[in-house]
Formats: C-alpha cells, sequence, structure tokens
C-alpha cells in the first residue's frame, strides 16, 4: 500500500513538472507571436519605431525571464530525477514517453533546404 501511494505522489509530480515546463514553453511561444504582431502592426500603422518601443523592451525582459523560468524548471526536473533515488520503494526512471528525462544529450538533424 505505502508503495502504491509512493508511486502515485510521485506520478503526480512528475505530470505537474511536465505540465509546468509545457507552459512555460507555450508562453515563449504566445510571446513571440505577439511581438511579430506588435512589429507588424507598428509598420502596417506607419507610426516611427520609437512609437511602442517601451512596450517591446518590456516584453523582452518577459522573454528573458520566462528563459530563465525554463532553465530553473529544467534544473528542478533534474534534482528530482536525482532525489528520487533517495525515496524508499522508488527506482522509476520517468513517466511518459519512456525516453530519459531530461536527456543527457541533445541532437537535431539538420537539413539545408533551398
Amino acid at each position: 500500500m505505502r508503495k502504491q501511494v509512493i508511486e502515485l505522489a510521485a506520478h503526480e509530480v512528475a505530470t505537474q513538472v511536465r505540465t509546468v515546463e509545457d507552459c512555460i514553453e507555450d508562453a515563449l511561444i504566445e510571446i513571440a507571436d505577439l511581438q511579430s504582431k506588435m512589429l507588424r502592426a507598428r509598420g502596417a500603422a506607419g507610426v516611427g519605431t520609437a512609437t511602442g518601443h517601451a512596450a517591446l523592451e518590456q516584453l523582452a525582459v518577459t522573454v528573458q525571464a520566462l528563459v530563465a523560468a525554463r532553465g530553473g524548471m529544467a534544473n528542478c526536473h533534474g534534482e528530482l530525477r536525482d532525489a528520487k533515488q533517495f525515496v524508499p520503494g522508488l527506482r522509476t526512471v520517468s513517466f511518459g514517453e519512456g525516453s530519459e528525462c531530461p536527456p543527457k544529450v541533445a541532437h537535431a538533424d539538420l537539413r539545408i533546404v533551398a
């Protein structure tokens, strides 16, 4: 019974960590879209670049904060992964996709498209 409670709690934490990571990335995507729309709107209105510049600067500050939060969550995720070894009866590697969480090495298959 205790093992099931521990595993359920660990699963809930792992699920919530993933949810928070995804929310931060979704916010970054939405901000990128907002930034693009702000710049297009300025161009469409035909006003000078100084118009709305303070708002664009504040958006950049927000992006930096979210990028830092994203890194913080990645670190939190790693710390939780390491902490599981100290929880009696919990030896699960990951929940979800079945891959190591977070991966030790990232790679991308980049191709030039003309």
